[in-house]
């Protein structure tokens, strides 16, 4: 007999694809979009209906949504809650949707302080984190095999905010130059849609309680993403790196940068699909094609 998954918000990035990946291994998955109410506990007990083997939450905001979560992860071999890099905070309390950029040492592992667990409107930049904290801890506290894993910058095909659309957009209109901030060296550590599915899938394979970074095996600053997308199209333009960031800035551009640690990650038996320049293709391709309709990009709070 297959293996079940159920998928809340499976009509999202991350969603569809671990989607498409868990069906492409035999898995028998659910994914309902619109029709169960992730506020309505009833209608997701209906859902997951006598149990499955793994159960993803791509809708846990805050801590009422983990505690509503809670009682069905009784009914789960293994449960993976998707959280966000936003949690984390440097030495002075700084997060990445603070006033002044936070400043780490080196690659953030799990073990990196976190904002304090908050209850305000997780839509905003400041409750975001503090909420997803608080999620984080009231599925953690549980003691059951929950996985938290914690993206930054997740990307792939399907994406409504293509940040990729900011240079794939100058490629098309053959810009002759390319201006970029800092000298293109803002790092904000990418994550593949396509990767995250494949630690869900490890997840599921190896339940426990843990917490993991999820982001692609390498980190390409603003410099290099320019690169990957413009040899991509066979685009050629002159670079012209800027000492300041008051002008060029990108998608991408977060001095001093912001790079996620994924060794607990890779211990646990996980491969990525791929890194960026090869996940990202597919995403490039489809803007190509469909560039009238697409919009130009926008930043998200917490990613």
């Amino acid at each position: 007999m297959s293996k079940r998954a159920l998928i809340l918000g499976g009509t999202g990035l991350i969603g569809r694809a671990a989607a498409r990946r868990l069906r492409a291994h035999g898995w028998t998955v659910d994914a309902p979009g619109r029709e169960v109410d992730r506020e309505d506990p009833a209608a997701i007990a209906r859902a997951l209906g006598d149990g499955a083997d793994l159960l993803v939450d791509c809708l846990c905001y805050t801590a009422e949504h983990a505690r509503s979560l809670l009682p069905l992860v009784h009914d789960a071999t293994s449960t993976v809650m998707i959280s966000a890099k936003a949690v984390y905070v440097d030495d002075e309390g700084r997060h990445v949707n603070s006033p002044s950029p936070p400043r780490f040492a080196g690659p953030v592992t799990e073990d990196q302080p976190t904002m304090a667990p908050g209850c305000s409107d997780f839509r905003t930049r400041e409750g975001y984190g503090a909420n997803k904290v608080a999620a984080e801890q009231t599925l953690l506290d549980s003691g059951l095999p929950i996985t938290v894993l914690r993206p930054s910058k997740v990307h792939g095909v399907g994406n409504k905010r293509p940040l990729e659309w900011y240079f794939v957009e100058r490629v098309l209109a053959r810009h002759p130059v390319v201006v970029l901030a800092s000298r293109g060296e803002g790092t904000d550590h990418p994550s593949a849609a396509a990767n995250i599915a494949a630690l869900i899938e490890t997840a599921a394979a190896r339940p426990g309680r843990r917490i993991l970074n999820a982001a692609d095996p390498d980190a390409p600053n603003g410099l290099e993403i320019s690169r990957i997308i413009a040899r991509h199209f066979g685009h050629h333009w002159r670079e012209i790196l800027l000492d300041h960031d008051q002008s060029g800035r990108h998608p991408w551009h977060r001095v001093p940068p912001f790079v996620l640690d994924t060794t607990a990650a890779s211990a646990l038996g996980y491969e990525p699909v791929g890194d960026y320049a090869t996940t990202v293709a597919e995403t490039l391709d489809r803007l190509s094609g469909n560039s009238r309709s697409s919009a130009p990009w926008q930043d998200r709070s917490g990613e």
